[in-house]
């Protein structure tokens, strides 16, 4: 028997890692040898892994209650009942052995922290204050490496951010001291319920998801989302025993976000207006031009009770909207304008200047498969107008894309 005892002890060790799951995880994460303080940690909980699930199963994981049996299985073929003195341990108990630990402040934190949840979980489902609430000695114990072995790696990692996936629960019902309880069973529900945490129910027979676990999610998660653009730093996966039809894994990244490259795109800003005079329409196309605008216009539309109106639209660069909707709201009396993206194909174009008989004028080039097309601007045009009593517009005009093509 003392043979098979040193076996059993052997078949129950296990490397804690980040996941806080009890299992023997080999986490890449945590032998990277240096710290990432600007590194997000994503647990990926999409393979349904079962948290806090050994080939010893203890009941008080149920959420059930305590004082436990617990019936450990043998792979050299007979199995024991170990009765174990019924010790119990409230809350502030456990937080007398944490305070002991040879940790950093943050550590002893963040496992009270996670304590503290399980605690008001179980008082809920048991209608118990939070200093009545007791743990089995047993359980405790395991409980506390799961959760100092996680406030342990995340510390040594600098992980400041933590992303929770959706957790992938079982479906149907566990057994537990105090009877058959539906899944998730009452204290992982009132985690999930109080801590806003994301349950994916799989078609999987059983609990996948314990309180411990639940809490250890609950506590670590820090509410962000998944940035757009990430690289994988490490990796680390760890394997639970059960078997399922789909692999029993938890999955945990350290990632570093990568900044998504700006881009000054164009938007289409409106507002209908059917209550401004016209002087103050033809004032604020002025302001927005001056002010940047790619291109500001105005459509004749009806609004309610057929009023006839104007709805002004303005064509400009993301960075330069906020100016835009300044000049609108001060010089009209809009009370709110809509705001789109805009895409468009533009060719290309430059500005070259050409000498006329009339002076020298501005005209715009624009480039499209190999061909050239000119169009004289028309503050350029018109000036040279005004300085020439006899030149009308159109042949100025004229003169000058003339000019410009045999330049080119």
């Amino acid at each position: 028997m003392k043979q098979n005892h040193e076996e059993h002890k052997e078949q129950h060790h296990h490397n804690h890692e980040a996941c806080g799951c009890g299992h023997d995880h080999e986490h890449e994460a945590c032998g990277c040898g240096h710290d990432h303080h600007d590194h997000e940690h994503h647990h990926d909980e999409e393979c349904g892994h079962d948290h806090h699930d050994h080939e010893h199963h203890h009941d008080g994981e149920c959420g059930c209650g305590h004082d436990h049996d617990h019936e450990h299985t043998h792979d050299h073929g007979h199995t024991h009942d170990h009765m174990h003195p019924h010790t119990h341990r409230n809350l502030y108990d456990i937080y007398t052995i944490i305070d002991r630990l040879q940790s950093s402040d943050k550590v002893k934190q963040l496992a009270r922290r996670i304590f503290e949840i399980v605690a008001e979980a179980e008082s809920k489902a048991h209608g118990l204050p939070i200093d009545q609430v007791h743990f089995h000695e047993v359980g405790a114990i395991d409980s506390i490496v799961d959760i100092i072995s996680t406030a342990v790696c995340l510390d040594n990692l600098g992980i400041e951010k933590v992303i929770v996936s959706p957790l992938a629960e079982g479906q149907g019902y566990v057994r537990c001291q105090h009877g058959t309880l539906p899944v998730p069973v009452p204290a992982t529900a009132n985690i999930a319920q109080a801590y806003g945490l994301k349950l994916r129910f799989t078609e999987t027979p059983g609990e996948m998801v314990t309180p411990t676990g639940a809490a250890i999610a609950a506590a670590l998660s820090t509410g962000a989302s998944m940035p757009k653009n990430y690289r994988i730093v490490k990796i680390g996966i760890g394997a639970g025993n059960k078997d399922f039809d789909h692999a029993n894994i938890l999955r945990a990244m350290l990632i570093e976000e990568e900044e998504e490259e700006k881009t000054d795109g164009l938007e289409l800003l409106e507002t209908n207006l059917d209550d401004c005079i016209g002087e103050a329409l033809g004032y604020t196309m002025n302001l927005l031009l001056k002010a940047g605008a790619n291109d500001v216009w105005y459509t004749p539309i009806y609004m309610k009770k057929n009023r006839p109106a104007y709805m002004l639209s303005v064509l400009c660069r993301e960075s330069n909207r906020e100016v835009m909707e300044d000049i609108i709201f001060t010089h009209t009396t809009s009370i709110g304008i809509r705001r789109f993206p805009a895409e468009r194909t533009a060719l290309d174009r430059r500005k070259i200047q050409v000498e006329t008989a009339y002076g020298t004028a501005d005209v715009k080039v624009c480039s499209y498969k190999g061909k050239n097309y000119c169009y004289p601007e028309y503050d350029s045009v018109s000036a040279l107008c005004d300085k020439q009593e006899k030149a009308d517009f159109n042949t100025v005009y004229q003169a000058a894309a003339k000019a410009a093509k045999e330049q080119l």
